[in-house]
């Protein structure tokens, strides 16, 4: 795997997940409960092939490998899965994806408090620069979409950040086994979310089909290209790469479902951007400089 294929495989993912709010716009009736239980029917049986093939037919060795941390990062993945669908049916694309882009300093922070990790002074800026995004997102945007919408996603967000401080504890190379584990866990979360929702998992034939083929080909294909995009890329180079996603999501339910952002989500949802790319930069200068 050379530098250049692992960014066009790392960009080819982030281009994929970016559709993600586009595709849960096409969803008619199911709600988050729903969406979340045949998301994860979509995406179990693709990657348990895919591990199947890579690992040799060892899966299930794998998902008893994960331990305690992986069972927590799946936990975290439920929560990052659960809010990020409900957020994107009440409130904005924009907003919900670029609350999504507060994962890294939420898992800044986790790492600090729960594992004694140091926080660069640039990253503890761009903490700063990232909460000022989101004040003004949250208190100058809430017309842009319901408060209800933007907590989920930022539950999102810090599910997200839980799964990865997750993998740094149990010192984890492969996270797709908890990823599997995740999505069987959503499954089962699913049916006790819907009555809390006032929901049920059941769905039209139409929403059924949206949502499997949302996990089987839009998450699960963009897990494999950045499981193997990554390989040849350092982590802060990572996350600079693969911010493309939440630029890109606003964009094309914009340019094809005529959605748009207010001016606050604008200003903060650059805010936030520019502090996950400068935050990425340094990180980079840093490695190269190691």
């Amino acid at each position: 795997m050379t530098y250049g294929k692992g960014v066009a495989l790392v960009l080819g993912a982030g281009v994929l997940w970016s559709s993600i709010g586009l595709v849960v716009r096409q969803i008619d009736e199911a709600g988050a409960a729903s969406v979340m239980f045949w998301r994860s029917a979509g995406l179990l049986p693709v990657l348990w092939a895919f591990l199947h093939w890579r690992s040799g037919g060892r899966v299930l060795a794998g998902l008893r490998s994960v331990g305690v941390p992986g069972l927590v990062g799946a936990l975290g993945l439920v929560a990052a899965y659960s809010g990020a669908i409900y957020s994107l049916q009440a409130t904005t694309v924009a907003n919900a994806v670029f609350l999504y882009s507060a994962a890294p300093f939420f898992a800044a922070l986790l790492g600090w408090a729960a594992l004694g990790e140091k926080v660069p002074a640039t990253t503890w800026a761009a903490m700063g620069l990232a909460g000022l995004g989101i004040f003004v997102m949250i208190g100058g945007g809430i017309e842009g979409g319901r408060m209800d919408g933007n907590i989920a996603a930022l539950v999102s967000a810090f599910g997200f950040a839980v799964f990865s401080v997750s993998l740094r504890w149990g010192h984890v190379e492969d996270s797709l086994p908890t990823v599997l584990l995740g999505g069987i866990l959503s499954m089962v979360a699913a049916f006790g979310l819907a009555p809390m929702l006032g929901q049920t998992v059941a769905a039209n034939g139409h929403d059924i089909a949206v949502s499997m083929a949302l996990g089987a080909v839009v998450l699960t294909g963009g897990m494999a290209l950045y499981t193997f995009g990554s390989k040849a890329l350092p982590t802060a180079e990572l996350t600079l790469i693969s911010s493309i996603e939440n630029i890109l999501a606003p964009i094309w339910v914009w340019l094809l479902l005529g959605e748009t952002a207010t001016p606050a989500t604008l200003m903060g949802g650059a805010m936030v951007l520019i502090a996950v790319m400068g935050n990425a930069v340094a990180g980079a200068r840093r490695q190269a400089l190691a």
